[in-house]
């Protein structure tokens, strides 16, 4: 086998048997076999085509027939490889011997739909002396060359099953003998009659294959410099055709980039996000002037243990998505969330001067007025208090982690920051010194002195409430959560 060498032949490398199972290497062919080259509809075939598949089968067929092998004894369609040239290569010959060894009861589907291809002789034979004979191949041959002419499996428009089929052929007591239907293709019938004659009742009377090339290169159809036109032109169709699908499929992959990409930007600050994707080491930065927000539920554990696993996560989900919507309108970063807390700094990643403090200012007061109208879905009777605490100072930031990488904080100003939350009062907002010197210059609040108070881990600290002078606020959008967890927008205007 090895030493068999032909243009339309795929060569046999080796074989190799484990377990019981025989395993063949030959050379790949990336169009996949004839079957699938006929069942595709992304692949435009027409006569000349068509009939250059069947003469590179009759090429294969004449050099097997000449060679030491004798015969094929097991031609189908799915059995005849296309490279990546359109050449058809013939592959599975001259191996009866293995292919006994793996042995399909006879009452198998794939046993019984192999049979389609087997000529009526040799179905009469029992299942041990089946292996094949040169007119058996012509016979293989012709069924297979009216799946060509007609891009279907043989018998598919017949209403018999597949062994009554196999019956039918076997015994042949039909007149004319069952085989598949090929009087309404669009084919000549010069072509139509070399089939017929292929797959005669009769072995004798089956051309051989030489004959059936001289017979084919005598029809209008049989020249070589038609089938080369139109594989060059086939290949040209094709080559538009994959040019069209890879910018197709480049579109959806750069639309699927920026999916990906808007995703990893809501975890991770972009240009952060930037530096991972390149393989970098995100290096830890020191920021001098940060301002930072912690907000919880006042009375969380109270209203969770009313309430089932998925109201508290709706609700949280609905509160969150609030959230979400008022950041967006300010120069600040959102951290995190654990449970109820809600984190929020300003003044990283991107330095932004002085302006952190009043950033996250108007954006609590905001937070603060949106939580007063907000409505939990299963408890729409109840409502909710928010503490806040700000607080303003240098942070370290990096990230952490290799695995879920996070975007961490870290300092001393974090830890004040939420000391100012735990340490308010529900539905205000508790913000320390340092935060009251950057923001004192904006006649926008109103900030009352609560005095020194103890602070663990502080000590004594002074603090101070903040509120909003009465002012027309922007036109902003109100979030009210809906049954199917939609957040329905009303515009409203609002005096603070």
């Amino acid at each position: 086998l090895s030493n068999i060498h032909n243009d339309n032949l795929n060569p046999f490398i080796g074989a190799a048997i484990q377990d019981n199972d025989i395993y063949i290497l030959t050379n790949y062919c990336p169009r996949g076999s004839l079957q699938d080259v006929l069942k595709s509809e992304n692949n435009e075939l027409d006569i000349v085509f068509k009939l250059s598949f069947a003469y590179d089968i009759i090429k294969g067929m004449i050099h097997i027939h000449s060679s030491d092998i004798k015969y094929h004894g097991n031609l189908k369609s799915s059995n005849c490889l296309v490279d990546g040239r359109w050449t058809v290569k013939l592959t599975d010959f001259g191996m009866p011997s293995l292919r006994r060894a793996v042995k399909i009861p006879s009452q198998k589907f794939a046993f019984i739909l192999d049979a389609f291809w087997t000529a009526p002789e040799l179905l009469r034979l029992s299942g041990d002396r089946i292996a094949g004979t040169q007119m058996g191949d012509v016979y293989s041959f012709g069924i297979v060359w009216s799946e060509i002419m007609t891009r279907k499996l043989p018998y598919i428009d017949f209403s018999l099953d597949a062994k009554s089929i196999v019956e039918m052929v076997k015994l042949g007591y039909v007149n004319p003998p069952l085989r598949p239907d090929i009087n309404d293709i669009d084919c000549p019938d010069e072509i139509k009659t070399i089939i017929c004659t292929c797959w005669d009742e009769i072995p004798q009377m089956r051309p051989t294959f030489s004959v059936i090339k001289k017979k084919l290169k005598s029809s209008s159809y049989g020249k070589d410099t038609d089938i080369l036109d139109n594989v060059v032109a086939l290949l040209e169709k094709y080559a538009n055709h994959l040019e069209d699908l890879v910018e197709e499929r480049t579109n959806e992959l750069i639309e699927e980039k920026k999916k990906t990409d808007d995703l990893l930007y809501r975890m991770l600050p972009k240009q952060v996000a930037e530096q991972l994707k390149k393989g970098e080491t995100v290096t830890a930065e020191l920021y001098q002037e940060v301002t930072i927000y912690f907000s919880d539920i006042v009375g969380f554990t109270k209203l969770s243990a009313k309430s089932t696993p998925m109201q508290v996560v709706n609700l949280l989900n609905d509160l969150y998505s609030l959230f979400d919507s008022i950041i967006v309108g300010y120069d600040v970063y959102k951290v995190e969330t654990i449970g109820d807390a809600y984190m929020v700094a300003s003044g990283l990643p991107v330095k932004n001067g002085k302006l952190h403090a009043k950033e996250i200012a108007d954006m609590a007061v905001l937070i603060l007025d949106s939580v007063s109208r907000f409505s939990i879905r299963h408890m729409p009777n109840e409502s909710l208090r928010l503490r806040i605490g700000i607080h303003s100072g240098p942070v370290v930031a990096g990230v952490v982690g290799l695995t879920m990488p996070r975007y961490c904080l870290f300092g001393d100003t974090v830890n004040t920051a939420s000391r100012m939350e735990s340490h308010g009062e529900a539905s205000r907002i508790h913000i320390s010194e340092a935060t009251k010197k950057f923001i004192d210059a904006s006649s926008d609040y109103r900030i009352e002195e609560r005095g020194e108070i103890v602070i663990k881990g502080k000590g004594k600290l002074r603090t101070y409430w903040l509120t909003s002078n009465s002012h027309k606020c922007k036109v902003r959008t109100r979030f009210v959560p809906r049954e199917d967890s939609i957040l329905v927008e009303e515009s409203v205007t609002t005096e603070v």
